[in-house]
């Protein structure tokens, strides 16, 4: 009877044990893919944040726009562009003579913030793009038009892809403050994710990818 009980013992001890390594490892498993998820959706707003200052150049250079706001876009495109990864924005881009203005003016990658690039990105465009009357004359050109639609494309891709990123922050940092996993240290080295936080408000006048431009009105002027 007591050999019973003994084993009995044993056995449901081992159940315990297994029952707890299996709830590790799939509590593990489960913040591996969370941060890779992590590192995979950040990739994915980078991506749309470099196509919204290609696109943002190609407005900036079309000559449609007033040399002052020209210049004032460039310089911010610029810097979301090197500091993007990709060194100096690819050649072409931009003229040559604006480049070579720009090139002294502009902060390095390693020395400034993404997040307040791009939202100094966003203040430059918003200067002309929330006026509708001045989206609307815009627009009322041929290229103005062209370059409006591939501009807002992009620049909602990037509020999608930026609030995908930070529901994906979220849940690891739920996940990463469970009991289980801050006793086991099952984050081991990995930091800790954080939300990325800048301004992507959309500007008034610019019309989101789907919706009517604005009608300019006779004599209106970029």
């Amino acid at each position: 009877m007591t050999g019973w009980s003994d084993g009995t013992a044993v056995l449901a001890v081992v159940g315990v044990v297994a029952l707890l390594a299996w709830l590790v490892w799939i509590r593990a498993n489960r913040l591996d893919r969370l941060h890779r998820k992590v590192g995979a959706s950040r990739a994915v707003v980078d991506a749309q944040l470099v196509r919204r200052a290609s696109a943002a150049a190609e407005l900036a250079t079309s000559g449609l726009l007033d040399p002052a706001s020209s210049l004032v876009v460039g310089e911010a495109v610029w810097e979301s562009l090197t500091l993007g990864g990709a060194g100096d924005p690819p050649a072409g881009l931009l003229p040559a003579d604006l480049s070579d203005q720009l090139s002294a003016a502009t902060v390095t990658g390693a020395a400034a913030d993404r997040a307040q690039v791009e939202s100094e990105l966003t203040a430059a465009l918003r200067v002309i793009l929330d006026d509708p009357g001045e989206v609307a004359a815009l627009a009322d050109d041929p290229l103005g038009g062209r370059l409006l639609d591939e501009l807002a494309a992009s620049w909602y891709r990037v509020q999608l892809a930026r609030r995908f990123h930070n529901e994906a922050v979220a849940q690891t940092q739920r996940v990463r403050r469970g009991g289980l996993v801050r006793l086991l240290r099952l984050a081991g080295h990995a930091p800790e994710p954080r939300t990325l936080e800048l301004d992507d408000a959309w500007p008034h006048g610019l019309p989101r990818p789907g919706e009517a431009r604005p009608v300019a009105h006779p004599g209106a002027d970029v």
